[in-house]
């Protein structure tokens, strides 16, 4: 019968404690010993969670990324951080953010001189951080593995293997998980002008003996992911799987070829052609390929069915399932197994905890804890027949009604202001050049003219006020006060360093999404619905369960505010509706176009509120859209054309002299530059320092029309960078866009720094462009 199984399970813990072990590690307020003792607890009391389960996940624990610790357990460690001595932890955390916890002293003491190459402050304790993107489609960022033409590898099995053990001690029936070799190749960058693909007889023997050194702990199955299957390949990547998968097969070990968000498509014939035991297909996304797959998977293969979405947390239609899994069940017997779709890293851990969540939309969710849930009464039904969970599917079969049926979710105004979108309300009065004449005109700006991003360091001062606020220990008029003085003290600390064009600072919003979906109406929110992004970094995504609309005004008051304390251009910092739609967990009821419309004419309101406030400059950020592209370029298109005129919707329409910004997270642009362009904002900011300018490389091919701001201080890393590095990477900068188009400004938001940070890396910041333009005119830099 049906084998149930999880490819991975949240790590930070329901209460975020992996997030504040690490930070309290790296503040040097515990020790190692401390932090390694809480990552031992949350891996038994998640191996706890999933002892139902008849194999659960080991290895998906991390102290940073799991792309990250593929690279250390096969020795890829890149060359500025290959001598260090030590901890092996804390070399990870080099790596990862440019510095571990040691003081200077003690970093100095074990590792000698400085060996940083790029963006720090020149102490013992920096090195340049590894660069950092998205895992495919997903908000999750990864350490990108570097690679040189002698790259070699070497294994180090000492984390799979302890954990294998641990997992043992706890009684459950462990599964290691690891990144297949050619993903793993794909993933990475080289560094010079190398073939990735070359590196593959290298990388397999290690490969070899990892898979040997499992089995020998006992390992019968090892998990092994190869997300990059649901992507286009080329037939030499394609090849490459053979090679990888014929060396792979050695028999000591059981295989099972993960593949997850999307469809195999054409890879489906190669897929099932490659010498593993077992097979693992996303049938959420991929449900129609799964009659190909048992066409031409032989007979002796597993085939796993991933039946539990998990990237997004609605509860799932049991009965649906079943109409369809029930027959392939029927088909395979003890061949099937089940799972979620995906590693359950992407959502919340446990609804359990949540008890300020309407009622209604609460019963219509399901955390990682409740899909496995859902996968034990799945296994029940189809083990047992669905009279053994009639109850059970009775109750989810009232709530998924409910849900459709709700009022709550629809909205019959929202729907006409959608039909009465046409395509002159994504249009400016008046081309870029017209534009920027009468901007510059307005806003007088220096050359080379700097700015942030948008937020400065949320300090514990703002955290407890709001946390005061939501208790009802303080009241409103208190804690607008204390917003207030926040804000005010960002605007001095501007002025004083001499930026060109202001931030409020954003002391009042908790995050970037969260804070807008609390104003609009279709939005509902958890206590405890935490995922990681990366590191010790966590978001609460909102839950979009019905159809947006705006209210009031959201941001109006505070802008306001900061503006009438300075007399230079304060910008209005809004979340584009692309990023919003993105980084919330999204009704899956309807089209993400629909959603991302209604968000568009609710963010237009706001833009119009402030540009009637008297607000010169608005930044629009659409931090993820590149995020939300399809995996398979065929599909881009599409997506691009909706989320571009929904951006387009939201901004453009002000008048001209008001200046339109955007700003985009961690991504490679060369490929959807022109649909970048076609946003039409005047300024675009992009995060460029830790690919040392390498994203630049799209403007060589394709003549940018705008502005553009790229990203001079890697504010994911407190490395500190200095006044001469930041003057090299803007010279960089300016061989590809003219001088003239150019701002200077940091990676990203503030908010995740301190102010001893922000500070001296913000004044080197303005020294820097001061510099460059005493010492160049604007035509060309030497």
């Amino acid at each position: 019968m049906a084998i149930t199984h999880n490819l991975g399970f949240p790590r930070i813990g329901a209460q975020r404690e992996l997030k504040f072990a690490l930070e309290s590690y790296w503040r040097g307020e515990s020790p190692r010993s401390e932090l390694l003792a809480r990552g031992a607890e949350l891996r038994a009391r998640h191996w706890q969670q999933q002892v139902g389960l008849d194999f659960a996940p080991v290895g998906d624990f991390s102290f940073y990324d799991h792309v990250l610790d593929m690279s250390f357990t096969l020795g890829n460690l890149p060359a500025r951080v290959r001598d260090f001595q030590g901890d092996a932890l804390d070399n990870m955390f080099r790596v990862a953010r440019g510095r571990s916890a040691r003081t200077t002293e003690d970093h100095a003491a074990c590792c000698g001189a400085d060996r940083g190459a790029g963006a720090h402050d020149g102490t013992d304790q920096d090195v340049a951080a590894g660069e950092m993107t998205k895992w495919f489609d997903t908000n999750y960022h990864y350490i990108v593995p570097e690679f040189v033409a002698d790259t070699t590898f070497r294994l180090d099995a000492t984390r799979l293997l302890d954990q294998l053990a641990e997992a043992r001690h706890t009684g459950v029936r462990g599964k290691p998980v690891i990144i297949g070799p050619v993903t793993y190749l794909a993933l990475g960058k080289a560094k010079d002008d190398s073939d990735k693909l070359e590196l593959l007889p290298r990388l397999l023997p290690v490969y070899t003996e990892l898979l040997a050194a499992l089995a020998d702990a006992g390992a019968q199955w090892v998990q092994i992911d190869e997300p990059l299957l649901v992507t286009e390949l080329s037939p030499a990547w394609q090849q490459a799987y053979r090679d990888a998968y014929a060396a792979l097969d050695t028999g000591k070990v059981n295989l099972l070829l993960t593949t997850y968000f999307g469809q195999l498509q054409d890879n489906l014939p190669l897929v099932c052609e490659l010498p593993v035991q077992g097979l693992h297909l996303d049938a959420v996304h991929a449900r129609d390929e799964i009659d190909s797959v048992l066409a031409r998977l032989p007979a002796d293969r597993i085939l796993s069915l991933g039946v539990i979405n998990g990237r997004n947390i609605w509860k799932t239609e049991l009965d649906a399932v079943l109409d369809w899994l029930e027959p392939v069940a029927q088909r395979l017997g003890d061949r099937l197994w089940i799972a979620p779709s995906c590693s359950l890293l992407h959502v919340p851990v446990d609804l359990a905890s949540e008890q300020a969540l309407d009622a209604d939309i609460c019963a219509w969710l399901a955390f990682a804890v409740q899909k496995l849930d859902e996968l034990y009464i799945l296994a029940t039904a189809l083990r047992l027949g669905r009279a053994a969970v009639q109850q059970t599917l009775a109750a989810n079969r009232a709530a998924i009604d409910a849900r459709r049926g709700s009022p709550k979710v629809h909205n019959p105004a929202v729907q006409a202001a959608l039909a009465r979108i046409t395509p002159t309300l994504g249009q400016r009065r008046q081309p870029y050049p017209v534009r920027a004449a009468r901007q510059a005109e307005r806003l007088r700006l220096p050359a080379f003219p700097t700015t942030t991003i948008g937020s400065f360091p949320q300090t514990g001062e703002i955290r407890q006020a709001r946390s005061q606020f939501r208790r009802g220990e303080i009241g409103a008029d208190a804690y607008r006060a204390a917003m207030q003085a926040e804000i005010a003290r960002s605007v001095r600390e501007q002025e004083a360093l001499g930026l060109d064009v202001l931030v409020h600072g954003e002391a009042e919003r908790n995050d970037m999404v969260e804070y807008f979906g609390e104003q609009l109406d279709g939005y509902a929110f958890s206590q405890y619905g935490w995922v990681q992004s990366y590191g010790s970094r966590c978001v609460k995504p909102p839950i979009l369960f019905g159809d947006i609309s705006r209210p009031r005004a959201m941001t109006v008051e505070w802008i306001r505010y900061a503006q009438s304390l300075t007399d230079k251009p304060m910008k209005g910092m809004l979340t584009g509706p692309v990023t919003i739609l993105n980084w919330s967990f999204v009704r899956d009821d309807q089209p993400r176009a629909v959603s991302c419309y209604q968000l568009a004419l609710a963010i237009r309101e706001e833009v119009l509120d402030l540009e009637r406030a008297g607000v010169r400059v608005i930044q629009i950020d659409e931090a993820a859209l590149r995020e939300g592209l399809p995996l398979r370029r065929a599909q881009w298109q599409s997506y691009l054309d909706w989320a571009v005129e929904s951006f387009r919707i939201a901004a453009n329409g002000v008048q001209d002299e008001t200046q339109i910004h955007t700003h985009m997270c961690y991504s490679e642009f060369n490929d959807i530059i022109a649909s970048i362009a076609e946003m039409d904002a005047d300024v675009i900011t992009i995060e460029t320092s830790r690919s040392d300018m390498e994203l630049l490389d799209a403007f060589d091919n394709f003549s940018y029309p705008n502005e553009i701001g790229p990203g001079v201080y890697d504010i994911h890393s407190p490395n500190i960078p200095t006044q001469a590095h930041i003057e090299t990477l803007m010279r960089k900068a300016a061989q590809r866009i003219p001088a003239e188009r150019l701002w200077v400004n940091p990676d990203c938001g503030l908010k995740t720094r301190q102010w001893a940070e922000v500070l001296p890396a913000l004044a080197n910041m303005v020294a820097a462009a001061r510099t460059l333009r005493a010492g160049a005119d604007s035509q060309a830099i030497s």
